[in-house]
């Protein structure tokens, strides 16, 4: 389905794995022109390979955008390469999950700075540039984990619920200067964090990963985990002038495993 994205400047971090390359890939089948950013050369060259045929070559930055400095090299990248940015989706960032015992207060500003400020420090910039020009949509990709605490995703859980606050108040801030800001919230989705939480689960329990994974997909009432690409969907309709009235909504994303208002 064409959603009137085509020729977007949609910036894509944390495009080289996972739910931010579904996400580079469906902006792309749909017409736009992408900037992926990630940290790693390696895996944007492996994400470039792989995407779908369109009217406009992704460009590739590679930045940590942990450091401020590098979010701000990388947005100024995209903005040369592309002109004003449409579109901001962010999935860049992931927190350690660790058992209880092995939490430090060293992993709680670990996780900050890995999910909460890689995100901040883009939109920052972004949003200014979009309220200036009147129009702009943000989309950020978030996780349940803000909303229901896990024993192993505690701080990046906090991390998460600072960004859903931070996105609901950005979207009432720039709502009347013409910018959207929306979040979705992934339950568990069959990328390599799935395995790392698994892994963490695992030490704590001495249970085997395969009958943790076995478990927590029969405790979804969809039976089964996500795809990347069925976020990315969300997050290209949420893009869009087809949610036109759509903004400061965190959508949920994990197939009513934690059935929440």
């Amino acid at each position: 389905m064409k959603l009137g994205l085509e020729d977007r400047a949609v910036l894509v971090t944390g495009a080289s794995k996972g739910i931010g390359l579904a996400c580079a890939r469906a902006f792309a089948a749909e017409g736009a022109r992408v900037v992926m950013v990630s940290r790693s050369r390696v895996n944007l060259d492996a994400a470039l390979a792989s995407m779908p045929p369109s009217a406009h070559r992704p460009v590739a930055v590679e930045a940590d955008l942990v450091r401020a400095d590098e979010a701000k090299r990388a947005v100024d990248e995209a903005t040369r390469a592309l002109g004003a940015i449409d579109v901001l989706v962010q999935s860049a960032g992931a927190a350690k999950r660790y058992p209880p015992d092995e939490l430090s207060a060293q992993a709680w500003r670990d996780a900050m700075d890995a999910k909460f400020f890689s995100y901040i420090q883009v939109a920052d910039l972004v949003v200014r540039a979009m309220g200036a020009r009147g129009r702009g949509a943000i989309v950020n990709v978030i996780g349940q984990g803000g909303k229901v605490a896990s024993p192993v995703h505690l701080p990046g859980g906090a991390a998460n619920a600072a960004l859903m606050l931070a996105t609901t108040g950005l979207a009432a801030a720039y709502g009347p200067k013409g910018v959207r800001v929306n979040a979705i919230n992934p339950g568990g989705t069959l990328t390599g964090r799935v395995q790392e939480g698994l892994a963490a689960e695992a030490r704590m329990t001495g249970r085997a990963p395969d009958e943790i994974l076995a478990r927590m997909q029969e405790r979804i009432p969809l039976g089964r985990l996500a795809a990347p690409e069925e976020i990315a969907a969300v997050a290209v309709f949420l893009a869009s002038d087809a949610a036109s009235y759509v903004s400061g909504a965190i959508v949920p994303m994990d197939g009513a495993s934690n059935p929440v208002i």
